[in-house]
């Protein structure tokens, strides 16, 4: 790679851009602030789509004949599918340059399957089938577009600060996961309980996104990925096929740790029910305040990212540690600070962290990494979420137990990494 390359990709790593020639840093920085708002934006509107039809997909499912193993089975295999072959579209986007088609593909999806669900009532005997269908196609596109859009808002978010760009686009993603439940709850309470008004209603917010996405495609300019595929030369090409560095790959290791430690809130809602410290009402508006803190928390730690380094990642095992004594062990108080924390932690999650991928892999590798990155992390969660279950209902205490234990491993892996990383950021060039 030449010496002005590495100049580029030396200054990525800070967190900078050498702006193109004839401009400005500061109208650089303008073009990528507005290219990290409106992926934030689009994110926005698209996660209203799905998040506010997740949040009645056993219902519905059930209303068509779907037996509790049905459910289960055809939202875990929609979960799987959005993480497992990532591992196959992040290489594709990297090898194709493709981010924009891919990123608008995946939104696509969604857009045209979640609404298209409001009609599986009406379809009689093939409702329950032609809604997995949907359903599976819906995260079908998750999986397409989130490693191509991970990568072009990393290439915007590395010229206005890793941290903090993506801290702002995790914040407006969250307010789309917080309004689009209620928004959907909001029309089933109004229509005396049918569901498929709530999800024909999202229509308009999937609308919204597809007209957001393809204005921002149009107004952006050719991002650096995609111009870098026809000028860069064949020793550079090279680059883009050798193995991701071995740092990264003890990162993701790390944080799948991470993940397997943080118990989801599907277990923490059905103990806060279970033991009687809320109403089964109270659940959603618990699940929307944890959406709220994940929103806050990857604009802060976003900021101290880009102004302390990586170390603030540290954080990450330590509140994950905690949930489970606040959710679990106490009384209302503790119960809703213990959501909170959790969703902190969750929004740290995919926020943050992933901003830490960003820096420890080539720019041209990045849709790659997020790739591998999600599936390692969807294996945590799997295993975490099994074993969470089976320790539950052994006994509150050894979940407990567990998780500290876990995190104080994901706690020692981290400093390694972390700890290489800087010592890798010294060497000379």
């Amino acid at each position: 790679m030449s010496a002005g390359a590495n100049r580029v990709e030396d200054a990525a790593d800070a967190g900078h851009v050498t702006p193109a020639a004839g401009r400005t840093p500061a109208a650089s920085t303008a073009q990528a602030w507005r290219v990290v708002v409106g992926f934030g934006v689009v994110s926005l509107a698209a996660d209203m789509v799905y998040e506010g039809a997740r949040s009645i997909y056993g219902p519905l499912l059930a209303s068509l004949g779907a037996s509790a193993v049905v459910v289960g089975l055809i939202t875990g295999a929609g979960e799987a599918a959005a993480l497992l072959l990532r591992l196959v579209s992040g290489p594709m986007a990297d090898r194709t340059r493709r981010y924009w088609t891919l990123t608008i593909v995946g939104y696509g999806l969604t857009a045209v399957c979640v609404p298209l669900l409001a009609v599986t009532p009406i379809l009689g005997g093939a409702g329950l089938a032609v809604a997995a269908v949907l359903i599976l196609a819906e995260r079908l596109g998750k999986a397409i577009r989130s490693p191509a859009k991970s990568a072009l808002l990393a290439d915007a978010a590395s010229r206005v600060g890793m941290g903090r760009g993506v801290g702002v686009h995790k914040a407006l993603d969250q307010v789309g996961a917080f309004a689009g439940p209620l928004l959907v709850a909001a029309v089933v309470a109004v229509t005396a309980g049918a569901l498929w008004p709530g999800l024909a209603v999202l229509t308009v917010p999937a609308v919204v996104a597809m007209l957001l996405l393809i204005t921002l495609r149009v107004r952006a300019r050719t991002s650096p990925a995609e111009r870098d595929a026809s000028t860069t030369s064949g020793a550079e090409a090279k680059t883009g096929r050798e193995p991701l560095p071995g740092r990264f790959h003890w990162f993701a290791a790390a944080m799948a740790v991470c993940t397997a430690g943080l118990v989801t809130f599907g277990l923490i809602g059905f103990h806060l029910v279970r033991a009687g410290v809320v109403a089964t009402a109270a659940v959603p508006l618990m699940y929307a305040t944890a959406m709220a803190a994940g929103g806050l928390a990857a604009l802060v730690t976003g900021v101290l990212y880009d102004k302390a380094g990586p170390w603030v990642l540290v954080a990450l095992p330590a509140m994950i540690a905690v949930v489970p004594p606040l959710a679990f062990g106490g009384g209302l108080s503790a119960a809703v600070f213990g959501v909170v924390v959790w969703g902190a932690a969750a929004g740290l999650q995919d926020s943050t962290v992933k901003a830490m991928v960003a820096d420890l892999v080539p720019r041209e590798r990045r849709a790659t990494a997020y790739g591998i990155f999600a599936a390692v992390q969807g294996a945590g969660a799997l295993a975490g979420g099994a074993a969470a279950g089976l320790l539950y209902d052994r006994s509150v205490p050894s979940l407990i137990i567990a998780v500290v234990l876990t995190q104080a491993v994901a706690l020692l892996m981290l400093f390694g990494v972390l700890t290489r990383t800087r010592q890798h950021r010294r060497e000379p060039t």
